[in-house]
């Protein structure tokens, strides 16, 4: 055999090569991440809804493309929904959730906790139930408890709007002079829901319960928010509207002798 024909033969025998490689069957095939806590419903990665059933078994990814970020039987004000794979879809909307304010959120209270590592995690992770969903850990404030908007502590600039309607089917109650909320509560058969705390920490929404004689003064004191007895010694600005810019400060058992306690019931 000549050179010329062995080249030709080695140059064959390479572009073959090239073209197996090439073929669609040796490509890596992408790997759906889904949530699997639903027993009818699963969502994939990419925001889809879809049956089990329907799922792609290569994949993993729901093979109906259709209804993307889907938001069904989800209040968008509040931002929270009926169902948590349809909580998961709406929130994984680039344009409902801004993935680099979701990835500051701490996955729990601990300060060494750590933070979410993807836009579908948070999404997966703030979809499931949480402390600002249920009272006493055993009963539904409301049947939209799958939210996905961010903690109290990080919703910085929520309007007086969203506010109120995270406070649907709470009872927001004044209490007498010197009385705890969990004493308030209790005069209704309810009970004090302490996580709700962060949305009447509010002078705007405080002014809508109470006189506040056009003041409203930070403060620091497990009785607030409240406000202060007319009677109080003058030190203490009777009449005058308190909050905290302490959170963690706030509780349902808190109070003060000259001081009125405005307290979420439930």
């Amino acid at each position: 055999m000549d050179f010329k024909l062995k080249l030709l033969l080695i140059l064959t025998l390479t572009s073959t090569t090239f073209a197996i490689r090439k073929d669609v069957s040796f490509q890596e095939t992408q790997i759906c991440r889904t949530t699997v806590q639903g027993r009818y419903l699963i969502t994939d990665y990419t925001g889809y809804v879809c049956d089990a059933l329907s799922l792609d078994p290569k994949s993993h990814c729901c093979r109906v493309k259709r209804d993307q970020y889907s938001c069904q039987g989800c209040n968008l004000v509040s931002q929270c929904c009926k169902s948590y794979e349809y909580c998961v879809s709406c929130c994984l909307n680039p344009e409902r959730t801004h993935i680099n304010q979701a990835l500051k959120v701490k996955i729990a209270k601990p300060v060494t906790s750590g933070t979410y590592s993807s836009l579908f995690d948070y999404c997966a992770g703030r979809c499931r139930h949480n402390s600002e969903s249920v009272v006493h850990e055993n009963a539904y404030l409301s049947e939209f408890h799958h939210c996905f908007a961010p903690p109290s502590n990080n919703s910085v600039g929520i309007s007086d709007t969203q506010i109120e309607v995270r406070l649907i089917g709470i009872n927001v109650m004044v209490g007498k002079q010197g009385e705890s909320c969990d004493s308030v509560c209790k005069t209704v058969g309810q009970s004090c829901v302490v996580s709700k705390f962060a949305f009447i920490n509010e002078c705007g929404i405080m002014q809508k319960y109470m006189k506040c004689r056009g003041s409203c003064l930070a403060s620091i004191g497990p009785d607030q928010p409240a406000e202060v007895a007319e009677d109080a010694p003058r030190n203490l600005n009777p009449g005058a509207c308190l909050y905290t810019r302490r959170p963690s400060m706030l509780s349902c058992d808190g109070f003060h002798q000259h001081t009125k306690r405005l307290c979420p019931c439930a």
